[in-house]
């Protein structure tokens, strides 16, 4: 883990020298939640991208945002007490290097992570905590009444948004996987829940010897198939709609799961896995992209998205033994691990000859 991530979670970025006793850590460990609701309330204006170019006034961002001055400034100012937005002079703002990266077109942008993560639908079934505690259920669907993936079948806009997260969290992530997984004895890639082929489109522009298959639900296909073109490659890649809970499609030599084991439970981890297995030639690879719990009690950001697969999906974050296990059980043989330095770490797994 990098300086920097452990220096997060000390906290010791907001909470000043003078300030280090445990009651006031307590409080500002409490008033985190309050933090990420500021910061979602600045992703929402847009307000990185009006001072995107140069410093703006009260007035005019109030003016931009139709917001209530007085209570923007507010806003701002307890923003910039973190280092997010900088009053460079009473009254007028500017930039950071962290707010630039709720600007919309950043190379580092988390503007739509931080409104589809700390609002909408995922605010909603945090405030279900305490049910995911007692039953072991997702809150989400204690506060919607039906499961995520149907919710967002019902509302393709708040789908869009999730998607929009996806792209974001892949973009940070494709650099280091290209550098990490090793497809010059590939030909047939296959991406199982793909979203709108983001990972995969990266793979065959960097490898243009594969082919590739991308599968997802039957109602994110025609928005993947539409980027393939975009990208060039709709002559190399298949988009099918499908269930992988169900089956995959055969004779990959790569299989590709990123972002999916951590959605479910271990029984459906096993069909997919085992479904993986039945699917691939032999010798086949399984690249596992997940972000794995440290085995020991270190901190690390996987210990948050596992509360977050808790109450929103039903799934959960693993120790890489974990994955190790699920992979063995659907009959892979375990290769190891690589930490891409990112959020992620690929595990590789191997479908023995025979």
């Amino acid at each position: 883990m990098s300086d920097r991530e452990n220096n997060f979670f000390a906290y010791s970025s907001i909470v000043p020298e003078k300030a280090q006793a445990p009651l006031q850590v307590m409080l500002l460990l409490i008033g985190g939640f309050w933090i990420s609701r500021a910061i979602f309330a600045a992703a929402s204006l847009g307000l990185a991208d009006l001072l995107k170019d140069s410093s703006m006034s009260l007035k005019e961002l109030a003016e931009a945002t139709a917001t209530h001055a007085p209570s923007l400034k507010r806003l701002l100012t307890t923003l910039a007490s973190i280092g997010v937005f900088e009053e460079e002079s009473p009254g007028r703002f500017r930039n950071t290097p962290l707010s630039e990266t709720l600007g919309s077109d950043s190379p580092d942008s988390v503007r739509a992570l931080a409104v589809g993560q700390l609002g909408t639908e995922h605010y909603r079934a945090w405030g279900e905590f305490l049910y995911s505690l007692r039953t072991g259920l997702p809150g989400f669907e204690k506060a919607f009444g039906l499961p995520v993936w149907d919710y967002y079948r019902r509302h393709p806009e708040n789908a869009s948004t999730f998607q929009e997260v996806m792209v974001t969290l892949t973009a940070m992530v494709d650099t280091a996987l290209l550098r990490v997984i090793d497809f010059s004895h590939s030909s047939l890639v296959v991406e199982l829940g793909g979203g709108q082929g983001n990972l995969i489109s990266s793979v065959l522009r960097e490898f243009p010897h594969l082919q590739g298959i991308l599968l997802d639900l039957p109602h994110e296909v025609e928005t993947a198939r539409r980027r393939m073109g975009e990208a060039g490659i709709a002559d190399r890649c298949q988009v099918l709609g499908g269930d992988f809970l169900q089956s995959v499609p055969p004779g990959g030599d790569s299989y590709l799961l990123k972002w999916v084991l951590h959605d479910w439970d271990d029984e459906a981890c096993a069909k997919i896995l085992g479904n993986c297995f039945a699917a691939m030639r032999s010798r086949g690879r399984l690249w596992i992209i997940e972000s794995p719990i440290p085995e020991d009690s270190s901190p690390a950001v996987a210990r948050l998205l596992d509360l977050n697969m808790m109450v929103v999906t039903g799934g959960r974050e693993r120790t890489l033994t974990e994955y190790r296990q699920l992979a063995e059980k659907a009959g892979f043989r375990f290769r190891g691990a690589t930490d891409t330095g990112t959020l992620v770490s690929v595990i590789e797994a191997v479908k023995p000859a025979g």
